[in-house]
């Protein structure tokens, strides 16, 4: 007869994530994640694999639920400046309250397994044509509406807000400062007009 489960699949993965996002993927060992679970290792590999396959899920519950955030953001304003801006905002507020300083578990991940891992690779090749087009599609929003000027190139100033981003939360990790990362994100939002 088979044993039930003693603990919640997804509590169990969102506490692995919390775990790979903080320390990476290589410092992260079995044993860390059989601690910090409070599973026994039997369990684990039972449910999830092996830790590969416990970081490929954990890390696509982070982009997921990341997305996610930003759909919300976004559908939240009808002003598309004042989305980006809201945006940048909980960044800011996030990365002054994280006094493990994890930054963005993307970014991280992205530093530290690439180049090297190919399949990765794809996924977070997807992962920024996703963002990017979510950015875009808002932009085009703001284009339509008359917010923003119809010159400006929806595709390119998503691409940059992209890379802007991705970057602010590296620096947020270094120095939280909120008035420097404030005017950062005003400087760069300057671009929509």
């Amino acid at each position: 007869m088979p044993r039930t489960k003693q603990f919640n699949e997804k509590e169990i993965l969102i506490k692995a994530m919390e775990l790979f996002w903080e320390k990476g993927f290589h410092a992260t060992s079995m044993q860390d994640l059989v601690s910090y679970l409070e599973i026994n290792r039997a369990s684990l590999y039972d449910t999830f694999g092996g830790k590969e396959q416990l970081f490929n899920r954990a890390f696509e519950h982070y982009r997921t639920t990341s997305a996610d955030m930003l759909a919300a953001v976004f559908e939240s304003e009808k002003s598309v400046k004042s989305g980006f801006q809201k945006l940048f905002s909980k960044s800011i507020e996030e990365s002054v309250q994280d006094s493990c300083r994890k930054g963005c578990f993307v970014v991280n991940t992205t530093t530290e397994l690439i180049p090297g891992d190919k399949a990765l690779l794809q996924v977070l090749l997807e992962n920024k044509a996703n963002i990017e087009t979510l950015f875009a599609d808002y932009i085009q929003k703001g284009i339509e509406t008359g917010e923003f000027s119809t010159s400006l190139d929806a595709e390119g100033a998503a691409s940059m807000l992209f890379t802007f981003y991705n970057g602010f939360r590296v620096v947020a990790k270094v120095d939280p400062n909120p008035n420097k990362l404030d005017k950062m994100a005003n400087t760069a939002l300057s671009i929509l007009g």
